[in-house]
């Protein structure tokens, strides 16, 4: 069986077990799922249940819950672009003051924890001190 390409989906692992490996053990990595995949009418109706149950639409891919500070995390590929309610979903939260990113590689997730105050068990790496 041939595997699908799922760019965005391999990065999203490649991002939960870094994050799970660097950031303290106290830390909350959520997947927020809030789409149906499933073609339909049966599709239809699950997602609207689930709208029904909160789902938000635009809502980010990750949710990074630490030390008092949350981050959103939305995920795409190198030339995926972010829908209408995703760009909706960024700026209300941003308004509310909380971070949000958008992530196309494991150094953009990495650089949206430095830019926004997260602490990792990673040591920081030694400066050279020119003689």
């Amino acid at each position: 069986m041939k595997r699908r390409c799922t760019p965005e989906a391999d990065l999203q692992r490649a991002v939960v077990r870094a994050l799970r490996q660097i950031l303290p053990r106290t830390a909350i990595v959520h997947h927020c799922v809030n789409e149906v995949s499933e073609p339909g009418p049966r599709g239809a109706k699950r997602q609207a249940i689930l709208v029904g149950m909160g789902v938000h639409a635009g809502f980010a891919d990750l949710m990074i819950l630490c030390d008092g500070r949350v981050l959103f995390l939305e995920l795409k590929s190198p030339k995926g672009q972010l829908r209408p309610t995703q760009e909706a979903f960024r700026d209300a939260v941003r308004t509310q003051g909380f971070g949000w990113a958008l992530v196309r590689s494991l150094d953009d997730a990495l650089t949206a924890l430095a830019d926004h105050g997260f602490s990792s068990r990673i040591a920081a790496p030694a400066r050279r001190v020119a003689p």
